[in-house]
């Protein structure tokens, strides 16, 4: 029987709310959106979206590894973007970590995020360790 696990890591921003920032269930991960904070500072990061995209990427990444997973082992992912005239500068940066077999992924333009940032990724995950 597969049980509910808590994945927590300080290389990823804390949870701002009520929320894990994973959680796995056998061999499959979901996380948390991530949004770009640095995990150290506690603050969103400077220089635009390029940099938020890539520091939303670095905290996916550290969720993942935290449940002992990484970016291949995705299988779905959902963007949550400020401006949709923003996604072919979003899907380039995506696209350098996503470089073989990337995932199913589905991209919104939404009104708001969680501090004003211009982008959230969560993804889905699945590892062949069952635990």
């Amino acid at each position: 029987m597969a049980f509910k696990n808590v994945i927590a890591t300080e290389d990823a921003p804390a949870a701002i709310g009520p929320y894990s920032q994973a959680i796995k269930f056998g061999n499959i991960i979901f996380t948390s959106g991530q949004i770009p904070i640095d995990p150290v500072s506690g603050q969103v990061v400077e220089g635009g979206l390029a940099a938020q995209v890539a520091r939303v990427m670095a905290n996916l990444q550290a969720v993942l590894a935290a449940a002992g997973a990484g970016l291949d082992d995705v299988v779905k992912t959902t963007l949550y973007i400020k401006d949709m005239n923003d996604f072919s500068t979003i899907n380039e940066i995506y696209g350098r970590y996503f470089t073989k077999e990337p995932p199913a992924r589905s991209c919104v333009e939404v009104a708001r995020l969680p501090k004003d940032v211009l982008v959230e990724i969560e993804a889905v995950a699945v590892v062949n360790d069952g635990n």
